[in-house]
């Protein structure tokens, strides 16, 4: 019988609520078929109360989006001082937020797709200096994205044509990044701890890899692995994921999302809470390595801690 009690965070407030509690019952199930005494918590009122009720062992957070993997949740648990898995708190808020990631990448020299702030408090007065302003620095087409949402919640290809339209559905934020859309190849990074687990190309049917390609079966998005690139090049890939992973501080299972274009690898941001369902991409980078389901669980979980 196995002794260890791990409580799950799973489901939570951010748009990504849904995809949160698949990922926390894939874990469940993983947990309880090696006989771990797990349950699944909501990270509501009733949290800390669930967690000295319950003495875990390692909290496991499986939340993804706001509140969940940007230094909310992570602050609440050191609090407590129970052990928990992935990013702490600064690491966590850092990666969130695509701006103040993106300034740590252009300091240390990884490359990153232009981008522009645009605060919406102005939006009657700068949109149009705003359209000359993209001409000018990013030139169309341009992605738009919410600072600080995750799984490509709320993110547009635009042309100039579109662009008005697309803006105003992220009129429900304070703040957007513009950022100069980059062709070419998608391929994503997963970092263990210390070690560069491996990559995976995506191939979308949809315009980019969005939400949906991530969590409908039905997107039909390829998924490439063994990566199709020179060995220094999946070398050079692997090592700036590793850059970053360390640069902003992260622990645990990081996944880095790059674009490959015209010989040079564009980092896009990188996720503190990779996915755990039966699409996501760390546990399929794993299992090609030969790392089953169960042992990627265990080693988040042996990983855990507190002051993160």
């Amino acid at each position: 019988m196995n002794n260890k009690r791990i409580l799950i965070i799973g489901g939570g407030f951010s748009k990504e609520r849904a995809i949160s509690l698949i990922t926390a019952k894939s874990v469940l199930n993983a947990l309880k078929k090696k006989k771990y005494k797990s349950i699944i918590c909501e990270p509501d009122g009733n949290l800390l109360q669930n967690i000295k009720n319950f003495k875990p062992n390692v909290v496991f957070n499986a939340l993804h989006g706001r509140y969940g993997e940007d230094g909310y949740i992570q602050a609440i648990l050191e609090s407590a001082k129970v052990k928990y898995t992935h990013s702490g708190v600064i690491a966590s808020s850092l990666a969130m937020d695509k701006e103040a990631s993106k300034e740590i990448f252009i300091k240390n020299k990884i490359i990153t797709p232009k981008y522009i702030k645009f605060k919406f408090n102005n939006y009657k007065k700068l949109k149009k200096s705003l359209v000359l302003k993209i001409k000018k620095k990013l030139k169309f087409p341009v992605v738009i994205k919410p600072i600080n949402e995750g799984s490509s919640v709320d993110v547009y290809i635009c042309s100039e044509k579109n662009f008005i339209k697309n803006l105003k559905k992220l009129f429900q934020y304070e703040k957007i990044l513009i950022e100069e859309f980059i062709g070419g190849r998608e391929i994503q990074v997963a970092i263990m701890g210390k070690k560069k687990l491996g990559a995976i190309e995506l191939i979308p049917k949809r315009k980019f890899y969005d939400y949906e390609a991530k969590y409908n079966s039905k997107a039909k998005t390829k998924h490439v692995i063994p990566v199709k690139l020179k060995k220094n090049d999946l070398k050079k890939i692997q090592n700036i994921a590793l850059k970053a992973h360390n640069l902003i501080g992260c622990k645990g299972i990081t996944r880095s999302d790059f674009k490959f274009y015209k010989g040079k690898f564009y980092l896009l941001e990188i996720n503190t809470q990779p996915g755990m369902t039966n699409l996501s991409l760390v546990p399929e980078i794993a299992a090609y390595k030969g790392m089953s389901f169960i042992s990627l669980i265990e080693w988040i979980i042996k990983d855990a801690s507190i002051n993160r």
